[in-house]
């Protein structure tokens, strides 16, 4: 049989292209007065987040004998968020409030909170060089978490925390309300993505604080982002 020469190419050097990983978390609280999410605090130790979107199912309707429609149910988004430790700050969002220095007490009201975090993309050429994606979560309520205490042994391992994550829609004009944004380093605006990074990772003061102080992390509605990098 004689080769044959296709429009389509498979495996083109370059475009092995992968995803893995997760850096550089961020958790913003909800400031109800201003109706942001800034104040951002830098997450450490997170180990896994697994993002979990559902609905979005058939319901098919019949008429006639025949299938006369399917109506698509609502997608709500929700995430499985794993770490060796929390910020301190975040001890609100999980239920827990201080009654004194030292002093936690649990079953409290949960706030409202975003999330940010980093994952890394690759190719056969440039490996974990290659790019990564910015994702950006808002609506976020914690589930209440399970923790697994051990003794220690001769095999000791740390605790791993444990939170069911589900979000609430915002606006976006123009399209449906959403609960995450996806960025690709990749494909977007060099210049564009470093100001966005900025605002979501705060800015040290300058050499004068006075007249060049820091600015907080903060975590842009979808319609800013539009703005900003369009």
């Amino acid at each position: 049989m004689a080769d044959v020469t296709y429009l389509l190419k498979w495996d083109e050097t370059g475009e092995r292209l992968y995803e893995t990983g997760v850096k550089n978390a961020v958790f913003y609280p909800y400031d109800t007065t201003s109706k942001k999410y800034t104040n951002g605090v830098a997450w450490n130790g997170i180990t896994s987040i697994s993002e979990s979107p559902e609905g979005a199912e058939a319901n098919d309707l019949y008429a006639d004998d025949i299938k006369y429609l399917s109506l698509i149910s609502a997608e709500t988004f929700g995430a499985t968020v794993e770490a060796y430790m929390y910020p301190e700050e975040f001890a609100l969002y999980d239920g827990s409030a201080a009654i004194a220095d030292g002093v936690m007490i649990g079953q409290q009201n949960r706030p409202m909170f975003g999330l940010c975090y980093k994952t890394t993309l690759g190719n056969d050429v440039s490996g974990n060089d290659y790019g990564y994606k910015l994702h950006l979560i808002y609506g976020c309520k914690a589930s209440p978490s399970e923790k697994g205490y051990e003794t220690i042994n001769d095999s000791p391992d740390a605790i791993t925390f444990s939170w069911e994550i589900n979000t609430t829609p915002v606006s976006v004009a123009g399209f449906r309300p959403t609960a995450t944004v996806v960025i690709d380093s990749t494909k977007a605006d060099p210049t564009k993505l470093a100001a966005l990074e900025q605002k979501l990772f705060g800015t040290p003061a300058g050499e004068n604080p006075e007249t060049n102080p820091a600015i907080p992390a903060e975590l842009p509605l979808p319609d800013q982002i539009k703005l900003l990098m369009s």
